[in-house]
């Protein structure tokens, strides 16, 4: 019995670290905010709307493996626990060897040769999948994008543009353009009517028309 113990204890104690590892992706920020002036995000954040990005956009293409996509999506920045994010006015001058990262990374783990190749899959951008999740990391830059700008940070409308070069997939374009056209608030704000005023409650006498005062007096 002790034997099994120890032997899962191996096993279960680098897959330990590993989650350990994983959570600091939520305490990664996004450094390429610093020059857009606005927003807040972690690279855990940005890894789940990709993620979901991915779901949604697996459905509306023919033949594409979902389950590959999404697992190329949930670990394509996961090298950033070790590495930070490098945003693109770093990547002039700092050169990161994500390969030793990965590397170190999946060296004690069961499942590590799964993750190398998924993230060398991913960099390659050669299959459906793969074009497909680097889609999805560029279209979570536009949600974001899309948020900031209609918060009023008019710098946004100045990145936007080379996201969108970098979409891959037919697909992918149209839903860009689509997250453009809409505005960031309408899936909760879209009906603007007097549900904001008295929250679905019955207005109050006095202010149920407001012109009555006025005619009455």
């Amino acid at each position: 019995m002790e034997r099994r113990e120890e032997r899962q204890r191996d096993v279960l104690a680098p897959i330990a670290d590993f989650l350990f590892e994983v959570g600091m992706l939520k305490r990664t920020p996004r450094t390429g905010l610093q020059f857009l002036g606005s927003g807040s995000d972690s690279v855990a954040e940005h890894i789940l709307r990709a993620t979901y990005i991915a779901f949604a956009l697996g459905r509306l293409v023919p033949d594409v493996d979902r389950d590959r996509l999404l697992r190329l999506c949930l670990v394509h920045d996961l090298p950033e626990s070790r590495t930070g994010d490098l945003n693109y006015q770093n990547k002039k001058y700092v050169q990161v060897d994500e390969k030793a990262a990965v590397r170190d990374l999946a060296r004690t783990l069961p499942f590590g040769s799964e993750l190398e190749a998924l993230l060398d899959e991913f960099n390659a951008r050669q299959t459906l999948e793969a074009r497909l999740a680097n889609d999805c990391d560029q279209l979570e830059l536009l949600l974001l994008l899309k948020e900031e700008k209609d918060r009023g940070n008019p710098q946004a409308d100045e990145w936007i543009p080379f996201a969108l070069r970098r979409l891959q997939e037919p697909i992918s374009q149209r839903l860009g353009r689509c997250i453009l056209a809409t505005h960031s608030s309408d899936w909760w704000f879209a009906e603007r009517g007097d549900w904001w005023v008295w929250a679905g409650k019955d207005a109050p006498a006095a202010a149920a028309d407001p012109g009555d005062e006025g005619a009455s007096g």
